[in-house]
């Protein structure tokens, strides 16, 4: 029997194949180690939109295929943004609440495995994040903050959701296994 790829690994592969496209095609003064490694790009992606709903990814497709039909770059916008290259890209309060979330669950994880996670910069993520979050739809932002919030309530941490993805592809049961390593 062949297996067949569910519509969920369909659509990232399709938001990961624009993505990697966008990606590629950022001017950069100085060259990118990650360029020379499209594989490792499409693991990280993927690791950042696996917590999200099926509806969030669908709108982040639409944003995608329409700044494509207008000739926008997403990633060059974002790493613009993340160097004050240019002026904010939207100023929706939304995106500040999840970038605070994200934040407030990066140090659960700092505070909990503190060997592993202590060397990230919380600024510079939340600069990241706050970044790429410009380049959203407001209604891809509103869909994106509801699997936030649904996560909050259903006392969930997306962040370490994605830590447990990523390190399952590196033969990981969890994070607990990695860090009884």
């Amino acid at each position: 029997m062949v297996n067949q790829k569910s519509q969920r690994d369909n659509l990232l592969d399709r938001i990961i194949g624009m993505e990697l496209d966008m990606f590629q095609a950022v001017r950069e003064e100085k060259p990118s180690l990650c360029k020379d490694m499209p594989e490792t790009f499409k693991v990280m992606r993927r690791m950042t939109h696996c917590v999200v709903s099926n509806e969030t990814l669908e709108s982040y497709l639409k944003d995608l295929s329409q700044a494509a039909a207008n000739r926008r770059n997403l990633m060059t916008e974002k790493y613009a943004r993340m160097d004050n290259l240019i002026p904010c890209l939207n100023a929706n309060p939304v995106i500040d609440r999840v970038v605070q979330v994200e934040h407030r669950w990066r140090e659960e994880l700092a505070n909990k495995y503190s060997r592993m996670f202590r060397t990230q910069s919380g600024q510079a993520l939340d600069v990241y994040l706050h970044s790429e979050l410009e380049t959203y739809s407001d209604q891809t932002l509103e869909l994106y903050f509801k699997d936030i919030s649904d996560a909050v309530e259903e006392r969930r941490n997306l962040v370490a959701e994605r830590y447990t993805f990523l390190f399952r592809i590196l033969g990981y049961s969890s994070i607990d296994d990695l860090w009884t390593q």
